[in-house]
């Protein structure tokens, strides 16, 4: 009974401890109730190790909760702002994935067979494509030049082409490479030099400060916010869940 007793306290200890939660302070303890407590975690911690790990799952737990709350909240509030860029899917799908990604991050590329897979498989799911230009000079010169590409309709022609290529990009070979999906080269080069295009990449930055976004891939489906790269499984159980909700 006691070894039970001590278990239990010293989990609970611990929990309370590691999670911050109110608890009497030390300076209310005597010197004999401290000297008691402390025996008491010393005895439970060695003759049952997984108390520690125990707390620190509940610690690891309560960590993840919060920043989805966080997480959340900002998605809520900032739905407007995640909305307004490049559809493919369905615009008026029932469930809106947003991904923030890079032309030239390695498992952005991956995604991109993943996310057409995705479509495919989800017809009602509407897909929005933030540019977070973050991995250099060749980054923000293909995320303007998106940019620019979608003022003729060609953002998605043009993604598919510059995420495929292997050389950096450069000027002239957007041009060359916007003309033969059928887009006007010069005109593309220079709406990317427009300070509208800037700025809406700005604002993606901004947006993906807001909302705690560390690197590419990151992706926001329904309310939750989901770093790293999916396989097509996870990103549709996402989706149920954002459905379930």
């Amino acid at each position: 009974m006691f070894r039970w007793t001590a278990r239990h306290l010293a989990s609970v200890l611990l929990s309370c401890l590691m999670l911050g939660a109110p608890t009497a302070r030390a300076s209310s303890f005597t010197s004999e109730q401290r000297a008691e407590i402390i025996g008491i975690l010393r005895e439970a911690l060695r003759s049952d190790p997984s108390i520690l790990r125990e707390a620190l799952e509940a610690l690891r737990t309560s960590y993840r909760t919060r920043q989805d709350e966080a997480a959340h909240a900002a998605i809520a509030l900032k739905r407007d702002s995640l909305l307004a860029d490049p559809v493919a899917g369905n615009p008026a799908g029932d469930v809106t994935v947003v991904e923030f990604y890079d032309t030239r991050c390695p498992y952005c590329r991956r995604m991109l067979p993943t996310l057409a897979a995705l479509l495919k498989a989800e017809p009602g799911i509407r897909l929005v494509y933030k540019d977070l230009p973050v991995l250099g000079p060749t980054s923000q010169i293909e995320a303007r030049a998106l940019l620019a590409a979608q003022r003729q309709g060609g953002y998605l022609r043009m993604q598919e082409a510059l995420m495929q290529a292997v050389a950096p990009s450069t000027p002239e070979s957007i041009r060359v490479e916007a003309e033969r999906q059928g887009l006007d080269g010069l005109r593309l080069l220079q709406d990317m030099n427009d300070p509208a295009i800037r700025t809406r990449l700005t604002t993606n930055m901004m947006l993906a400060r807001g909302l705690n976004i560390g690197g590419t891939p990151a992706m926001v489906i329904g309310g939750r916010l989901i770093p790293g790269a999916m396989e097509l499984a996870e990103l549709r159980a996402a989706i149920q869940e954002a459905r379930a909700r």
